[in-house]
Order: C-alpha cells, then sequence, then structure tokens
C-alpha cells in the first residue's frame, strides 16, 4: 500500500512532480495542469492549517468512506466536486507562474512529509480526524489522482 511515510513511494512522487508541464492535457475533469498544481498545493495547505478548510456538511458514513477511499484499493472516482476553497475559479490559490507554483508544491510536500512538522494536522473535510498514517496515505493518493489525470 503506498503512502508518503515510505522513503520510495515519496521519491517517486517527487521525480513525477519534476516532470510536471503546463501543457500536459487532462484525460477527465475541467483542471489546467497548471490549477491542478495549485490544487495540490491548497490541499496541504488547508490541511497544515495555512489556508482555511471548511468541513463538508452531512457526510453520512464517513468512517466507511474513509477506509473505503484511503485503504480498500478501490480507485478514487474522476469528476468528484472539489470544496469551493481547492477550487482555483472560485475560492483557490489562482495559477501564477507554473514554475515557481510546481516548487512550491515540492516544498508543501516536503513540510507535509516531515516527521518532525511544525503545524497541527486541520481535520479533513470529509473524514474529519485523521492519523499521521491515515494522513500520509491520502497524501500519496490525492497526488497520484491527480497525477494520472494529466498522465504524469
Amino acid at each position: 500500500m503506498k503512502t508518503l511515510a515510505n522513503h520510495s513511494d515519496r521519491g517517486a512522487i517527487e521525480r513525477r512532480l519534476d516532470m510536471l508541464r503546463p501543457d500536459l492535457v487532462r484525460r477527465w475533469g475541467k483542471m489546467s495542469a497548471h490549477q491542478m498544481v495549485c490544487h495540490l498545493a491548497d490541499s496541504f495547505r488547508g490541511v497544515m492549517g495555512e489556508k482555511e478548510l471548511a468541513v463538508k456538511p452531512g457526510t453520512f458514513g464517513r468512517g466507511v468512506m474513509k477506509w473505503l477511499a484511503l485503504y480498500s484499493g478501490v480507485p478514487w472516482p474522476h469528476g468528484v466536486k472539489t470544496m469551493p476553497e481547492m477550487d482555483q475559479l472560485i475560492g483557490g490559490t489562482p495559477p501564477v507562474e507554473f514554475e515557481a507554483d510546481r516548487v512550491a508544491l515540492g516544498l508543501l510536500l516536503d513540510r507535509f512529509t516531515r516527521e518532525s512538522r511544525d503545524f497541527a494536522w486541520r481535520r479533513h473535510p470529509i473524514f474529519l480526524v485523521m492519523s499521521d498514517a491515515d494522513w500520509m496515505r491520502w497524501g500519496y493518493l490525492h497526488i497520484d489522482h491527480h497525477f494520472r489525470q494529466f498522465g504524469a
């Protein structure tokens, strides 16, 4: 089971991040590759407390959903609407300069995965409280999902 806690899995993600280009064509969804980079960065900022992150109301069966999303091995569905504060066309960080935004995502990934954290985990908008292991699994899956969206 891949996770950002595993040095090899994290290294593979970092290499894929290094290969991102702004002209990559999406396989599904509406984001551009540049918007995806900013979306991932905003997601890390949200769970690390640097960006406001709302809790999705009325989500029934959060525990079952968390297990399915993180540990069942079922691929994440395409086309799930993101939270407004993570959507670059609504309240997310707008893309500025691709290389600077890509580097910023790399720095956030490094901070997110450091064992000595300088932040406290915030609640996930759907799954609420998560363990370090849950966050490392979520981080891997979220990045992988969007990198695959662009064939990266």
